[in-house]
């Protein structure tokens, strides 16, 4: 993981491992700030959804039970909403790198939609 200081709040940036493993252990929530079409084509299952154009981070749960780690289609969303958190006074905050295009490089498993039915299905 690495992370940068803004000010006196930590900006994480996690890899899809780091991620995938930390979500096993029941220790983060996933917010998906995509679309919703993007995130009902194909999305990481668990993963709650907070699109990038309707984000208040006032609205954000705390942080004493789970870390929050945003993830987009490539990162470049997710870095916008941190940065909009930390401006909030929301710290630590984390976002995945590379996105969700990473958590598939990486062959991690989420929910995608079977294309000859149109539901959806797990994808390994």
């Amino acid at each position: 993981m690495k992370s940068e200081t803004i000010g006196n709040a930590v900006f994480e940036t996690w890899t899809a491992e780091e991620l995938a493993a930390a979500f096993d252990r029941n220790e983060v929530v996933i917010i998906d700030v995509r679309t919703p079409q993007e995130y009902m084509f194909e999305h990481i299952e668990g993963a709650l959804l907070m699109p990038l154009a309707f984000f208040a981070a006032s609205k954000l749960p705390g942080q004493s039970d789970k870390r929050i780690v945003f993830h987009c289609g490539s990162g470049v969303r997710s870095e916008r909403v941190c940065r909009a958190a930390i401006e909030a006074g929301i710290t630590p905050i984390a976002h995945l790198e590379g996105g969700f295009g990473a958590w598939k490089a990486a062959k991690l498993p989420y929910v995608g939609t079977n294309m000859a039915t149109g539901a959806p299905q797990r994808v390994a």
